[in-house]
């Protein structure tokens, strides 16, 4: 589903399963990124590797996010509002 435009996020919710794992499992045993298309210009690789990298961390820091706000309910405490800059 990847392969033909899906993005990894939406796929991994639809499976039930992490970002991560999709993410991992896409790059294959030798490192061969499976999910890339096989149109996909020279030059885009490094803006792809980037995009790749910044949505793990995305993943990673919502997964985060979420922790804290669970805890902060079983602490009985209230997240802070973000102050609208």
């Amino acid at each position: 589903m990847v392969g033909i435009g899906r993005p990894v996020p939406a796929v991994a919710e639809e499976l039930e399963i992490g970002s991560g794992l999709l993410y991992r499992w896409l790059k294959g045993p030798q490192g061969a990124d499976l999910g890339r298309k096989a149109d996909e210009a020279v030059g885009e690789e490094a803006a792809a590797a980037e995009i790749r990298s910044l949505r793990g961390e995305n993943t990673q820091l919502r997964l985060e996010n979420d922790i804290l706000k669970k805890a902060a309910v079983i602490l009985g405490t209230r997240p802070q509002p973000r102050d609208a800059k």
